[in-house]
């Protein structure tokens, strides 16, 4: 285990630029997200670290070590892929053996490092198995397990969940996030899931054309975005653009007032979080109250998504929960009968673009 320190890292092909000076530093024991739409550079930054792809610019260190141009195997960072990468001739065991092999281990400490590692993720009575006989979460513990065997200062793992259907997904995340806890790794995790992210981190960095946009928590991250992209990017965000009038006094392209709890100057888009709109049949007291009419129901299970038309012809969506109180009122809110979209000013989130 060791501190991870990338230093105004950057990567250029050619003429473009796919990671433009990345500088993070990640804490021993600590969970970090790179998380961005496909083309923002958090495979290629993954992939620097990993040793596959050598920096343009920058350096990686790990503890005091400075291993921007060591080979990957001395590196001792242990990676999962997306697609498992596991040899279809070799079994469980000698999967998890061909990384300890490659990493010089001597071979009479390897049967005791390929059992741990086995045990570990719950996969040491089928060691004699081929990849072909079993599942994919199962192969992506084999991975797991490969990597964790060469007892790596730094776990990497790049989209290790795409693959899997949503139910295994969330099995396995948790698993690898208990993992990781439990051993105390450093590890960086790429993904471009967003519950994921907010889920399995302790930090989560997001990246957009190659350029890291906010870096925190994922609380942090979820309600205090740093720009518009962040906060469209991260779950969803109902948006009205227009421009800041006073402090507290947003007022819409349409001409739709709102209160505010601070309205920046220059502030150009205001956003209000799906799940923090509530429509209702009757004006919310002391916050905004937009007249609306709702235009479609979803039944999303734990939730109601409601989408509805506002007076000025824009159109907001909420979430509402599934029961009654404080929820959904199917008594209430119907397709076609006339409602309130009600949100408090201190839910309403400023952007300048």
């Amino acid at each position: 285990m060791a501190r991870v320190s990338l230093q105004n890292l950057q990567k250029r092909f050619g003429p473009t630029t796919a990671v433009a000076d990345f500088s993070l530093d990640i804490d021993d024991g600590e969970l970090v997200t790179f998380l961005g739409p496909s083309g923002c550079g958090k495979t290629t930054t993954l992939r620097m670290i990993a040793g596959f792809i050598a920096p343009t610019a920058g350096r990686i260190l790990v503890g005091d070590d400075d291993i921007t141009r060591l080979p990957v195997h001395k590196r001792h960072t242990g990676m999962v892929f997306q697609r498992y990468a596991l040899f279809p001739h070799m079994t469980v065991e000698q999967n998890v053996a061909f990384g300890l092999e490659m990493h010089k281990v001597p071979a009479a400490a390897r049967g005791a490092r390929i059992g741990e590692a086995l045990e570990l993720v719950r996969m040491g009575h089928l060691r004699a198995r081929y990849p072909r006989e079993l599942s994919g979460g199962q192969q992506q513990r084999v991975a797991i397990a490969r990597a964790l065997a060469i007892q790596p200062r730094v776990f990497l793992l790049d989209e290790p969940l795409s693959n899997l259907d949503a139910k295994l997904r969330l099995e396995v995340r948790e698993e690898i996030r208990a993992l990781q806890q439990r051993l105390g790794l450093s590890t960086v995790f790429v993904t471009h899931d967003q519950e994921e992210a907010l889920a399995i981190s302790d930090r989560m960095a997001i990246m957009h054309d190659g350029i890291v946009q906010q870096v925190g928590a994922p609380r942090e991250l979820y309600e205090r975005p740093a720009n518009l992209f962040v906060a469209e990017f991260l779950g969803r965000m109902n948006l009205f653009p227009g421009r800041a009038e006073g402090p507290d006094r947003f007022v819409s392209e349409t001409g739709t007032v709102m209160a505010t709890d601070t309205a920046p100057r220059g502030a150009t888009h205001l956003g209000i979080r799906p799940e923090r709109l509530r429509l209702a049949a009757q004006p919310m007291a002391g916050g905004n109250a937009l007249a609306c009419t709702p235009q479609a129901i979803s039944y999303l299970g734990a939730h109601i998504e409601v989408k509805a038309l506002l007076a000025d012809g824009a159109t907001v969506t909420s979430q509402l929960a599934n029961h009654v109180d404080g929820g959904f009122d199917p008594g209430q809110i119907a397709v076609g009968r006339p409602a309130y979209a009600c949100f408090r000013p201190q839910d309403c989130m400023l952007f300048d673009r």
